[in-house]
C-alpha cells in the first residue's frame, strides 16, 4: 500500500473520528481505510489507535505519531505549493485589514501597483485602528502598528514606526516653545487614544532617562488624521508617528520639539496565519509591502525645500524683486 496515502488515511481518521470520515475524505469504504491504519500497525509492530464500535482514540504511541504525520503531510503540501507556485498566477480575492489612518495614506499606492500586475486578483480592504481577528474575519493579511500580542500569528516586520512631538507655528507663537519634558505637561496635549503599546508620551534624554508625559490631555481622539487637523489648527501638542505627521513638519505646518529627546520607536508588521500553505496571491502582496516600506521609509525622508515647492500653486505670486515679464 502506498505509505503516504496510508499516513493521510491515518491522519484524518485521527482527524474526524473514524475510519467511515477518512474514507470519504480519500473516497474509499471504511473498510478499505482500516486496512491502510493496520498495515501501518503491523509495518511498526505497534498499535496507534484503540478501537470501539463507537469511536477511535490514540494510544500514547499513536499520540506522537499522529502529530509528526501532520508535520509530514504539511510539509509535503507546502513542497507541492512551491513548486506549483513558481509557475503559477495568483488568483481570488485578498483581503486586507489596516489601521484607518496608514492605509488610507500610505497603502493605495502599494494596492494600485499590486492590481496592476496581478489581473486576476481583487483587493477587499477593511480599515479599522481596533483589533481584528484574521481568522474569524476572514482577513489574509493585515498590517498592525505597535507591539504584537502573542496570537500565534506569524509576523513579518515591514518598517520603523517612528513617533514625534509636533505643534503648529502659530500654537507656538502663542503659547511658546517646550524646552523640556516639564514644559510638555503644561501644554495643550493632542493624544491618540486607541494606544495599545507601552511608552506614549516617553521621552529619553541623552543620558537614557525616561521621562513620562503624564495628566490631562486637551484632546483625546481615536483617529490621528483628526489629531493632524487639530494640530495644524493649532489646538496644541501632537505626539503621533511620522507616517502621519513627517510630510507637514518637511511642508513647515508644523514643527518637531525637543529634538535633544528620543521618543520610542515601535514596527509597522504585517501579520497572517501561516507561514506554510500561504496563497501565492498573499505572498506575492507581501513581497510589495517589503519593497515599498523598509528600514527608511519614503515618509521619514521628505525634502522639506521640495515640498514646499510642491505648495506652491501656479497662479501664485513670485516674491518681491523677482523679474515678470511685462505685457
Amino acid at each position: 500500500m502506498d505509505r503516504l496515502t496510508g499516513i493521510g488515511v491515518f491522519v484524518a481518521a485521527v482527524d474526524g473520528g473514524s475510519f467511515a470520515a477518512a474514507a470519504r475524505r480519500f473516497g474509499l469504504s471504511a473498510a478499505m481505510a482500516g486496512k491502510y491504519v493496520s498495515a501501518i500497525e503491523a509495518e511498526l509492530n505497534a498499535r496507534l489507535l484503540q478501537r470501539t464500535t463507537r469511536r477511535l482514540s490514540l494510544t500514547d504511541i499513536g499520540q506522537g505519531y499522529y502529530e509528526r504525520c501532520k508535520q509530514i503531510l504539511e510539509a509535503y503540501d507546502e513542497a507541492n505549493r512551491e513548486a506549483s507556485d513558481s509557475h503559477g498566477t495568483a488568483r481570488g480575492v485578498l483581503r486586507i485589514a489596516a489601521p484607518v489612518t496608514f492605509g488610507a495614506v500610505h497603502l493605495g499606492v502599494v494596492v494600485a501597483k499590486y492590481l496592476e500586475e496581478h489581473p486576476h486578483v481583487n483587493i477587499e480592504v477593511s480599515l479599522s485602528d481596533r483589533y481584528v481577528d484574521l481568522l474569524e474575519a476572514g482577513v489574509d493579511l493585515a498590517i498592525r502598528i505597535g507591539r504584537l500580542p502573542d496570537s500565534g500569528l506569524v509576523a513579518r516586520r515591514l518598517a520603523p514606526c517612528r513617533m514625534v512631538i509636533c505643534a503648529s507655528p502659530d500654537y507656538l507663537k502663542r503659547h511658546g516653545t517646550p524646552r523640556s519634558p516639564d514644559d510638555l505637561r503644561q501644554a495643550q496635549r493632542l493624544t491618540f487614544s486607541e494606544a495599545v503599546s507601552a511608552g506614549d508620551w516617553t521621552l529619553v534624554d541623552a543620558k537614557r532617562r525616561a521621562h513620562v508625559i503624564g495628566g490631562p490631555c486637551r484632546m483625546a481622539a481615536n483617529n490621528t488624521q483628526m489629531l493632524l487637523a487639530a494640530a495644524l489648527a493649532g489646538a496644541g501638542v501632537a505626539y503621533g508617528p511620522t507616517f502621519v505627521f513627517g510630510e507637514q513638519i518637511a511642508l513647515g505646518n508644523l514643527v518637531a520639539l525637543l529634538p535633544a529627546y528620543h521618543t520610542s520607536e515601535l514596527a509597522i508588521q504585517a501579520v497572517y496565519p501561516s507561514a506554510r500553505h500561504m496563497p501565492l496571491k498573499v505572498r506575492h502582496f507581501l513581497d510589495y509591502l517589503v519593497a515599498a516600506f523598509g528600514d527608511e521609509p519614503p515618509w521619514d525622508h521628505i525634502q522639506p525645500q521640495r515640498a514646499v515647492r510642491a505648495r506652491r500653486s501656479p497662479g501664485k505670486p513670485k516674491r518681491a524683486g523677482s523679474s515678470t515679464p511685462k505685457p
